[in-house]
């Protein structure tokens, strides 16, 4: 039905555009088809000693379509994420595909110094965004829309945006809800997507239980449920390993240009769900354990801080560009405990003709052997891009989480861009931010800080205007404390980890007749 929806949707646009217009608005109709083929061993973790690599080709198809008049922009855009194979079955219709609605929203323009038909004045322009969207902020470090992830990332919200004489102040909230069916009362909300199948405390598979977010060992739906346990989710939430969405949130955003220094400030609450532990079943036929969101209140948490960036000289000779940063949260984190983290990032970058460097230096807060249990000190870099910003092997802050102990990134990074092609390599050199205790190796109290290395490769070519190929390679050199931080083991696993992948991205612009 889903898909049929769709489809009837995207025809009627179709239709729409054929239709004749008087001119003034601006219809756009763009595509795009990005498969990428990964040869992975040891991408995101480490793999066990005797494993073999992993070999997979990922699709991305997208298809949008805009509308742009003096007042209104339009934005729908439906995707399809699939792995190749992933149904088994060429001739079955349950292809078990990832079809979902990316971005619908549109912005309402309410004040427009330019446009004279607009009688209210007072601000240069002011507009409201409102629907599923991007928030794509900076350099994307606390938010983004994380392009780099076949299904990207959106957030369903509204925004109202101001400019005025230079500023920008963006106000944004939105609230989550599972449902709006009749008979629904209050405000709980089950902040992920559970399975429909959960295995009980008997190991036996059982129906999960409604209104419950199921708990087993590591989050596993094949392993025995546990009070002690971590959520079961049907997919990730977040990156960073979070496992639980935020109910809420707000945010205020604002920025100014002064000569070639620009300063960013951002503050973001978000609002957890309280939850209490629960389970459902007997002695005789097994418990499912799991949390309950029923309990009013929320846990909030705040992130707050500047970015200050710039440049000068000239290409010609030296062009510098720097940026620094300092952002701190505080208040509770979404499990309740007393959050104290912060995070603080410097770079310089070196240009001279097509050639530019530099390096770089990330510090993200975490906890040390001795912070009490109801409080934490880990910085979690939002809703942003890690893949950008901390190794392209995405070990940290992405889908398999974090250091408990935090991380320091020094980096250095080289890149030569053509008019059609660019090549760049980065260095990184990992360090944990605060001892973490060493439970593998009784005779050490803690765990050596330095994480290992990783270099990363990337060729780019622009074979058209519409299409790219992207060809990178990426390399690990590990240790027992990178294995500890991401396996809780030691000696178990091969500490050298290779990467690589073709990417081939196909934009249409359905629009445009010359592709060259």
């Amino acid at each position: 039905m889903r898909k049929k929806l769709i489809f009837m949707a995207v025809t009627g646009i179709v239709y729409f555009l054929g239709r004749p217009t008087n001119g003034v608005a601006q219809f756009s109709l763009t595509g795009q088809l990005r498969t990428r083929t990964e040869v992975r061993d040891g991408y995101g973790t480490l793999n066990a000693k005797g494993t073999d690599p992993a070999f997979l080709t990922s699709q991305r198809a997208r298809l949008t379509f805009g509308y742009k008049w003096d007042r209104i922009n339009f934005n729908f855009s439906v995707q399809d994420v699939r792995v190749w194979g992933q149904d088994a079955s060429t001739i079955n219709n349950a292809d078990g595909n990832k079809l979902m609605v990316h971005e619908a929203w549109a912005e309402v323009t309410l004040m427009n110094v330019a446009d004279t038909t607009i009688k209210t004045k007072g601000i240069d322009n002011l507009s409201f965004k409102i629907g599923r969207q991007a928030l794509i902020y900076d350099d994307v470090r606390l938010l983004g829309d994380l392009d780099w992830l076949q299904q990207g990332r959106r957030h369903d919200a509204l925004l109202v945006k101001a400019m005025h004489h230079g500023w920008q102040v963006d106000l944004g909230a939105g609230f989550n809800q599972n449902t709006d069916a009749f008979g629904y009362t209050g405000t709980g909300y089950v902040a992920g997507n559970v399975p429909p199948y959960v295995t009980n405390s008997l190991g036996e598979l059982v129906a999960t239980p409604a209104g419950m977010l199921p708990l087993s060992p590591n989050g596993a739906v094949g392993a025995a449920s546990s009070k002690a346990g971590a959520p079961v989710l049907a997919n990730n939430v977040s990156t960073n390993g979070m496992n639980q969405q935020y109910k809420s949130f707000q945010m205020l955003y604002i920025s100014r240009k002064f000569g070639e220094v620009k300063f960013a400030g951002l503050f973001f609450k978000d609002d957890f769900a309280k939850y209490r532990l629960d389970s459902a079943g007997s002695d005789a036929n097994g418990f499912v354990y799991g949390r309950r969101y029923d309990v009013k209140g929320v846990n909030s948490r705040l992130t707050y801080g500047l970015m200050i960036n710039g440049s000068f000289g000239n290409a010609t000779a030296l062009k510098n560009f720097w940026q620094v940063g300092a952002y701190f949260q505080s208040g509770k984190d979404r499990d309740g405990k007393d959050l104290n983290a912060s995070h603080y990032t410097a770079s310089l970058t070196l240009q001279k003709g097509k050639f530019s460097f530099g390096p770089g230096y990330d510090y993200l807060s975490g906890n040390s052997a001795t912070t009490p249990a109801n409080e934490t000190h880990r910085f979690d870099p939002l809703y942003g891009t890690p893949h950008k910003h901390w190794g392209y092997m995405d070990y940290y802050y992405v889908g398999t989480g974090s250091p408990v102990g935090g991380l320091q990134d020094a980096y250095f990074k080289v890149k030569y861009q053509a008019t059609r092609f660019f090549v760049s390599l980065d260095a990184h050199n990992f360090m944990l931010a605060q001892n973490m205790a060493n439970a593998a190796d009784p005779e050490k109290a803690n765990i050596d800080k330095n994480l290992g290395y990783e270099f990363d490769f990337i060729a780019n070519y622009s074979l058209n205007k519409f299409t790219t190929l992207e060809l990178g390679y990426s390399y690990m050199k590990a240790n027992n404390s990178t294995e500890y931080v991401k396996r809780t083991t030691m000696d178990q696993a091969r500490h050298n980890a290779n990467w690589a992948y073709l990417m081939i991205n196909i934009r249409p612009d359905f629009f445009k007749s010359s592709s060259k």
